[in-house]
């Protein structure tokens, strides 16, 4: 059973010769009930393309301004709520092994952008297209290798299209290493000798590249890291806080309950409640995450609209 605010997964059609890797379906949809009162922590890798409305969507407790055009990069794992029905978007979603052996990198694609000009028509062409195949040629086995394709393709045109910009320092290349192995490891360790280990390098190396790219120090970045994970779980899901904090490698909730204060400047209780009254006034967000220097944050004013896409 799923905590309240969760979705579950794509249930397998038993009629089907495989599992549905990949489906599109509108943003409603991923709410956990119809007003979105909590947001949903996502289990699997979504693109979502604003279509109509203008809005404000929260993604890990940060808020990114939508209007027709506007793409979201949302990663498995991550907390998202959009202001339903002020807000209509084409959801493309899709599990891990769906890519594997292609030759695209999904972290790549960031978390926000306003498409424009040739590059939002292309998007909207490839987007409407892997809609129209999921519906269409739904159960065909040959259409398994398609829809893959169709996605790498459009996982690549995001990715061109904002490639460009001054060649990243060898610090950012590092910290984007160091970023990509704390996601892997937050859960087990905290220390930033581990990860210098695991990278072959020196924590004073680490420190200069986080240093240099946030302005936090690395063992700032870990902690931040794993503060973002139990906001997540404490906004999303009914997760006891005891279980949550066991569950990011603290033995004893005391221990748990002093770092995320913190870090977050308030209990996990506290947190948690406020969250919860949140519709009804002030919101509590966490600090935003922070992301390797190849994945820029969005801004988070609203864009003056130029092109509306029905």
């Amino acid at each position: 059973m799923h905590s309240s605010g969760q979705f579950p997964p794509v249930p397998v059609d038993a009629a089907l010769p495989f599992p549905v890797e990949i489906d599109t379906l509108a943003l409603a949809d991923l709410a956990g009930d119809p007003g979105w009162r909590r947001p949903v922590l996502v289990e699997r890798d979504l693109l979502v393309l604003t279509t109509g409305g203008h809005g404000d969507a929260e993604l890990d407790f940060q808020l990114l301004p939508c209007r027709p055009g506007t793409l979201l990069r949302v990663r498995a794992g991550q907390v998202l709520r959009c202001p339903c029905p002020q807000l209509d978007a084409t959801v493309v979603r899709w599990d891990a092994a769906a890519l594997r052996g292609l030759d695209v990198d999904p972290d790549a694609v960031p978390t926000w952008r306003q498409l424009a000009g040739e590059d939002e028509d292309a998007v909207i062409s490839e987007v409407t297209q892997l809609t129209v195949d999921c519906a269409r040629h739904r159960g065909v086995p040959a259409a398994r290798a398609l829809l893959r394709h169709q996605l790498a393709v459009l996982l690549l045109r995001l990715t061109l299209a904002g490639a460009a910009g001054p060649a990243s320092r060898p610090e950012e290349a590092t910290f984007d290493r160091f970023c990509r192995e704390v996601e892997r490891g937050y859960r087990h360790s905290r220390r930033v000798e581990d990860y210098a280990e695991r990278l072959g390098c020196s924590v004073r190396t680490l420190t200069r590249a986080c240093l240099a790219v946030t302005g936090r120090s690395a063992k700032q970045v870990i902690d931040e890291r794993v503060a973002l994970q139990a906001s997540r779980l404490l906004a999303a899901t009914d997760e006891p806080i005891a279980r949550i904090g066991r569950g990011l490698g603290f033995t004893e909730p005391t221990n748990f309950g002093r770092f995320f204060t913190r870090e977050v400047g308030m209990s996990p209780g506290a947190f948690r409640a406020a969250r919860e009254q949140s519709l009804a006034g002030r919101v509590v967000r966490p600090r935003p995450p922070i992301e390797p220097s190849g994945l820029p944050h969005p801004p988070v004013a609203h864009a003056t609209p130029t092109r509306h896409r029905a």
